[in-house]
């Protein structure tokens, strides 16, 4: 494969997740990238008529831009590894850690980084031991300010940030409109910085760390995905050796999880400069307003760069 020779792209975008016309936005922004890189280029939904026309269109590689349950649990990334595409991404198993938040801490905690304390359950055991006992057990466990997520998903959709213990079974029921299992976990106060890797022929190195400033005090869905409500710097303003830390944490996090290619990794930096985990996207955003094509620019390259290298990486690979 010559290095000026175009290959024939299939970018995935969209799905039936939560996160559908974020995906879109990226897929887009992918496509257009790889375009301009010389490569045909052909944009695709992850539908019924999907594996059909891969088996018998045989792309040189397929690079799926897609968010939540639709590309990130796993399924879709073994698949496409079942049919002998080469794909951009982490594998199947790979991507499976990661999207379960529990499991992607536990792993994490034991490669030496730092991890909240949490409580993790599921929405079948809240309702049979009874909201209230359960919750009562949580607030002594883990006092203080807490964070409510579902224990799957991204785009910060049904979290919540409770300082009040009375808000707590609403951001319960939130998180469990998005997951079958919920995680409590006590609410680390620092700078929010997040971490996005790159690995082509098996080497990972890590951009630029992008801080986070969002106007409302929270990263909700509409601060990641609404432009100006949220500041991004990028490099962060942490002090040389906090943001040192939260890279090396970073990679840590990215090699123990096994992943591949691309990911971002998610922390908060507390006042002595620890970094704590947060969670890994296999799949992170690549819209006009996502993290990643920052944290690209702010490194020096260009993303349509960083496509190109990593289309051509897959390529070489196999599937």
């Amino acid at each position: 494969m010559s290095e000026s020779t175009g290959l024939f792209v299939v970018v995935l975008a969209g799905g039936i997740s939560h996160e559908r016309d974020v995906s879109l936005r990226s897929g887009r922004r992918v496509a257009d990238a790889l375009a301009r890189a010389g490569h045909r280029v052909e944009l695709r939904d992850p539908d019924a008529g999907l594996l059909p026309f891969l088996s018998e269109a045989r792309p040189d590689v397929v690079f799926p831009a897609l968010h939540g349950s639709s590309g990130e649990d796993g399924t879709l990334l073994e698949l496409l590894s079942a049919l002998g595409v080469p794909t951009v991404g982490s594998t199947g198993p790979a991507a499976r850690r990661a999207w379960s938040k529990p499991v992607a801490s536990s792993i994490v905690a034991g490669a030496g980084v730092t991890v909240p304390a949490s409580i993790v359950l599921s929405h079948e055991s809240f309702r049979e031991l009874g909201a209230a006992s359960v919750l009562r057990v949580i607030r002594e466990a883990l006092p203080g300010a807490l964070v409510v997520k579902p224990a799957s998903g991204g785009s910060a959709q049904g979290v919540t940030i409770v300082e009040d213990p009375s808000d707590l079974p609403r951001a319960m029921v939130d998180a469990f409109t998005y997951a079958d299992a919920a995680v409590v976990e006590q609410r680390i106060v620092g700078t929010e910085v997040s971490v996005g890797i790159v690995e082509t022929d098996g080497t990972a190195r890590a951009l630029t760390a992008v801080e986070i400033v969002p106007s409302a005090g929270v990263y909700s869905f509409q601060a990641r995905y609404n432009a100006g409500e949220t500041t991004f710097f990028a490099p962060c303003r942490l002090e040389a050796d906090a943001a040192a830390r939260a890279t090396e944490a970073a990679i840590a996090a990215h090699g123990a999880l096994g992943l591949r290619d691309l990911s971002r990794v998610d922390l908060i930096v507390d006042e002595a400069g620890t970094p704590w985990f947060l969670e890994a996207n296999v799949l992170p955003g690549l819209t006009e307003t996502s993290l990643m094509p920052l944290a690209i620019e702010a490194s020096g390259t260009e993303a349509t760069t960083v496509y190109d290298a990593l289309v051509r990486s897959a390529a070489r690979r196999g599937a």
